[in-house]
């Protein structure tokens, strides 16, 4: 495999010679990208000689190969360790400033980053919500862990041991390639029920959940089919990837007429999508008002079920896995979700409890996932990528039932 190990300036770069020992000692092809901060900690010298590949911070260098974007593109993983506070703040707000920035920018194979700073920025709300941005966009984190730290500080913010770090990229190494071959369909977002010209009947989903799913699958080695609906370009953006086919709708019906088509090439179909039960009977074509006659009625007629619609007409072999947001807790939610799946026929069913402030427009989640005859197959928290990911791992285990 080809790593690319980011290393930016904070005194446990020293470190991340031995993480790059270990990759070397795997078989890996790994190419060293420091920062100009980060060669004050560890030299050039001594990256070249650990590596065995030439290193160097200037996308200036090797300008026939057009490096600043090659380095990214021929990345099946990159490892930023360690990842200070300027660098995560970097990484949020997609500067491009170095030769790390634009491998960054370039790249489409995983990320994950070691933090490594002091306890005071790491809790600081800037660094909290540049975290909350990366894992959003399906960068992977480990630690940072809790030990002493420079100077004689201690807290939460020491660098992960480098063994940990290895681990960790080992199992994103492993998990990239487990969908190859498989075409996914994936629905997102919430679908608008138009009223009138300018007002709807939606919901407050963001779609993060169902783009997290899309880029994973991706990541996983799938080919993937996207339905978004009404998805903010932000969100929808960690999407557009090579292997990602995406279509957007607005209404119910308009996503029920794309995940048909995408059923027709899909082996999986997972309806992440807060679907609305309801549309208005009648749409105005102009703008309701109060000089209509006061308050208007609106009379509500029943949307097609799009879940159960994919399940009657599945051809042979197909997975389908819906979603189930619900206001409840505990064994009600759990109940809840196991009528919805018998009455749905989903193969496989995520449960996820939603209120004012859980699953919709939060960057985490808690998936619980359900099976035939309504068995917990799964239980995944965590930022909507790693329960993105949790759910693909049930769905991977679906497809390949172990032999009995």
């Amino acid at each position: 495999m080809n790593i690319v190990v980011g290393v930016t300036g904070g005194i446990a770069a020293y470190k991340a010679v031995h993480l790059v020992r270990l990759f070397i000692a795997d078989g890996h092809d790994v190419h060293v990208v420091p920062t100009d901060d980060a060669l004050r900690f560890v030299g050039l010298p001594t990256w070249e000689a650990i590596s065995r590949n030439p290193v160097t911070t200037s996308v200036h260098d090797d300008v026939p190969r057009v490096r600043h974007v090659a380095l990214g593109q021929a990345a099946d993983l990159v490892v930023i360790a360690p990842a200070t506070a300027n660098t995560m703040a970097s990484m949020a707000a997609g500067l491009a400033s170095d030769l790390l920035g634009t491998t960054l920018l370039a790249t489409t194979a995983p990320v994950l980053i070691a933090p490594a700073m002091h306890t005071e920025m790491w809790r600081h709300p800037a660094t909290q919500a540049n975290l909350a941005t990366l894992r959003g966009r399906g960068v992977h984190v480990v630690g940072p862990a809790d030990g002493p730290l420079t100077g004689g500080d201690s807290g939460p913010g020491r660098m992960s041991e480098p063994e940990d770090i290895h681990a960790a990229a080992v199992a994103l190494l492993g998990a990239t390639r487990d969908l190859a071959g498989v075409t996914v369909a994936v629905s997102a977002g919430g679908t608008r029920e138009p009223i009138d010209p300018v007002r709807f009947l939606g919901n407050r989903s963001s779609g993060r959940q169902g783009v997290a799913l899309a880029r994973a699958a991706a990541d996983r080695g799938a080919t993937v089919l996207l339905a978004a609906a009404n998805v903010e370009h932000a969100v929808l953006d960690a999407a557009r990837v090579p292997g990602v086919e995406v279509v957007e709708v607005g209404s119910t019906a308009e996503l029920a007429e794309a995940m048909e088509g995408f059923a027709a090439r899909a082996d999986v179909i997972v309806m992440a999508a807060a679907v609305a039960d309801f549309r208005v009977a009648s749409v105005s074509d102009g703008k309701l008002t109060k000089e209509d006659g006061g308050i208007p009625t609106l009379q509500l007629t029943e949307n097609p079920d799009i879940l159960a619609g994919l399940v009657r007409s599945r051809r042979e072999g197909q997975l389908i896995v819906g979603f189930a947001a619900e206001t409840a807790s505990g064994g009600e939610l759990l109940e809840r979700g196991r009528r919805k799946r018998s009455r749905k026929g989903a193969d496989l069913l995520a449960v996820n409890e939603v209120g004012w402030t859980a699953g919709f427009e939060t960057s985490d989640n808690h998936l619980v996932i359900l099976g035939s005859e309504g068995a917990i197959v799964g239980d995944v928290a965590g930022s909507k990528r790693e329960t993105a990911d949790g759910l693909l791992d049930a769905v991977v285990r679906a497809l390949r039932p172990p032999a009995r």
